[in-house]
């Protein structure tokens, strides 16, 4: 059974889920699906059509499922779908998609959002991650699982951020993130790999040496990009952390590839890799 304040407001048609917590002053949507044993702790909007997955908890302020921030928007009925396990804090937004987006902004399990960070419209987010204070992703962005976003870091819109990477705090994402990449800077450049979280993940040592040396023939090498990465291409059958990197790269379309700092060559980067 639901518990549900008499200060909140549910509009006639919203399901909300067995066991679930609708605190002081919250408002639901007509078309909002709140999952089983949810908690809206209080003063959180969700609107649109909206599905809340199960065993989420949501802090006061947060508004889910508004219209998109796109000039494109005509008010068509697109979807916001969040799934279970999520924690999401204080003031943070996440936007329904756009029509010509695919309509979907979708969120995975296990989420940790933190104050003030921002999903945009038609974003594909994993399992998984964690977004710290004020983090924000511009429209359209894909996010593998196990991200870690730092604090009033951004990513413009289109970008593709790999599973298991990680964007430093006070970063600004340009470009494709590569999986299990480390980004820093204001305009972020390639740093490494993210070293920490491969091991959390239960990557061993051998493991570990094998795709740094791959990282480093790829991103350090001699020769243009498109070069070192035919060089490479070998190394794909001797880890799945080195193939999943490979078809990462040979997916991108819309941005072109994060790069380390230190690479004279960056500025032609794509033009190479498109060679």
């Amino acid at each position: 059974m639901s518990k549900i304040d008499p200060t909140a407001r549910i509009e006639d048609g919203a399901i909300i889920g067995d066991g679930a917590s609708i605190g002081p002053y919250c408002i639901v949507g007509p078309n909002v699906t709140i999952g089983a044993e949810c908690k809206l702790l209080a003063h959180v909007n969700i609107g649109g059509h909206t599905t809340l997955g199960a065993n989420c908890t949501v802090y006061p302020f947060a508004s889910l499922g508004m219209p998109p921030q796109s000039l494109a928007y005509r008010g068509e009925p697109t979807k916001l779908e969040i799934g279970d396990g999520c924690t999401i804090r204080e003031s943070v937004t996440v936007n329904v998609g756009t029509v010509g987006g695919g309509g979907v902004t979708r969120i995975g399990a296990r989420g940790y959002f933190m104050a003030y960070s921002h999903i945009a419209h038609d974003c594909q987010v994993g399992n998984d991650v964690i977004f710290a204070n004020s983090a924000t992703l511009g429209g359209h962005c894909e996010v593998g699982d196990y991200v870690f976003f730092g604090g009033l870091s951004a990513a413009h819109q289109f970008v593709r951020i790999g599973a298991q990477s990680m964007v430093a705090a006070l970063s600004g994402l340009r470009h494709d993130l590569i999986p299990f990449g480390l980004v820093s800077g204001q305009f972020a450049h390639l740093e490494g790999l993210n070293v920490v979280g491969m091991r959390r993940r239960g990557f061993t040592h051998s493991r570990l040496k094998i795709v740094r040396e791959f990282y480093q023939h790829l991103f350090h090498g001699g020769g243009i990009f498109a070069e070192r990465l035919a060089a490479v291409r070998p190394m794909g059958s001797s880890d799945p952390a080195i193939a999943e990197i490979l078809t990462f790269i040979g997916d991108g379309v819309k941005r072109p590839l994060c790069m380390a700092h230190n690479n004279p060559n960056k500025s032609t980067e794509r033009a190479n890799l498109e060679a």
